[in-house]
């Protein structure tokens, strides 16, 4: 017997965490999520703070065959002035039926909330990791992106939802890199500076006022991209909390105008690498030396974020950001970079990425449906 239950105590959570560790267990790509991060960010992300979510499991003869959160992100609503709801945290067997109870379920749930709309997948918001792999299957995702089974996009659209845009992964390999950027750094860091603009390196041992300062850039620099909502003061310091348990200030660059930030840009080393070890996502008892004796041996970044706000586009500031990320990137002997995720709609950056060679690899895609 298929049924649906609501996740109503802690060993429910535990179960509903833990579901895709038996899902992939024969899946060489897979990468589990960490067990404390994933547990957190269910119960005490500052999310929560303004919005809801509620967890489903599907059963067949009381075991578990799939997952999905409903998600109610008032804030999102609030400044798109919309009737939005979201799901995510989607996992499942290749069941049609057990697809069908799930999103019943969730847009049930989103309906009695009074939202209009299902769309996903994100795990809660566009904040974190978002979006359903729909092509580039053949290596495990890099850190902070998603992975899921090549039948995932059939389920969702044979269940009637549809392409709401595309999230592009691009991959830039050290081997053939347009440096032309690289080159040119020096006039044109020069041409900034007589614009009374400077670039640095981020400065963690001043951490917090750091991080205010990107938060105002990030809240300005992302309006307008699909799905974007600003990040409050807790939002953006419980990210930046865990970002820095990983991140090397070398790829963490500022543009400042005076001295104010109006740029920045942002890139984290690959911890998949070595995540993919680590069993059930357990830092315990051996999974944390994992994390802490083997970031040496990580050969490739994630460029996360790159933004600048309005007045300050199409300046230069751009290529520098990509022209330090490269030089730095060599100098560390780093295999690749991954910029992502790009909408696909977004032609600047696009065209910036391409103009380094970089070439999409991985193509994520987030669906929409009118409840």
């Amino acid at each position: 017997m298929k049924y649906i239950k609501v996740v109503s105590d802690k060993k429910e959570l535990k179960s509903f965490i833990d579901f895709p560790h038996e899902l992939y267990k024969n899946d060489a790509n897979y990468v589990p999520e960490l067990f404390i991060a994933q547990r957190d960010l269910l119960t005490k992300h500052p999310f929560l703070q303004h919005s809801s979510l509620q967890l489903f499991l599907a059963y067949d003869n009381d075991v578990i065959v799939g997952r999905i959160a409903a998600i109610c992100n008032n804030n999102h609503n609030a400044f798109n002035h919309t009737k939005d709801g979201f799901f995510g945290f989607f996992d499942t067997i290749n069941d049609r039926e057990i697809v069908t109870m799930l999103l019943s379920h969730a847009e049930q749930w989103l309906r009695e909330h009074g939202l209009q709309t299902i769309i996903g997948p994100v795990n809660p918001t566009t904040n974190e990791t978002c979006g359903l792999l729909v092509t580039g299957f053949d290596t495990p995702p890099v850190a902070m992106m998603t992975y899921n089974y090549p039948y995932y996009s059939a389920l969702l659209e044979d269940a009637g939802l549809n392409k709401k845009t595309d999230l592009l992964a691009y991959n830039i390999p050290a081997t053939d890199l347009n440096d032309k950027s690289v080159r040119l750094m020096d006039s044109i860091r020069l041409r900034l500076a007589n614009k009374g603009i400077t670039i640095r390196p981020g400065n963690l041992k001043n951490f917090k006022q750091e991080v205010d300062g990107l938060r105002q850039v990030y809240n300005n620099a992302w309006d307008k991209n699909l799905g974007f909502v600003p990040m409050t003061n807790d939002e953006f310091n419980y990210m930046a909390k865990d970002l820095k348990l990983v991140l090397d200030p070398d790829f963490c660059l500022v543009a400042e105008h005076e001295g104010k930030p109006v740029a920045f840009a942002l890139c984290i080393p690959d911890i998949n690498q070595i995540q993919i070890k680590i069993k059930k996502g357990r830092l315990l008892p051996s999974g944390i030396f994992k994390l802490l004796f083997q970031r040496k041996k990580i050969n490739a970044i994630r460029v996360i974020a790159l933004g600048v706000t309005a007045p300050y586009r199409k300046m230069g500031i751009e290529a520098i950001f990509y022209a330090t990320i490269i030089q730095k990137g060599l100098e560390k002997n780093m295999a690749r970079a991954e910029a992502s995720w790009i909408l696909e709609d977004n032609e600047m950056m696009n065209r910036a990425i391409e103009h380094i060679n970089g070439a999409v690899y991985k193509r994520y895609r987030i669906y929409e449906k009118a409840l």
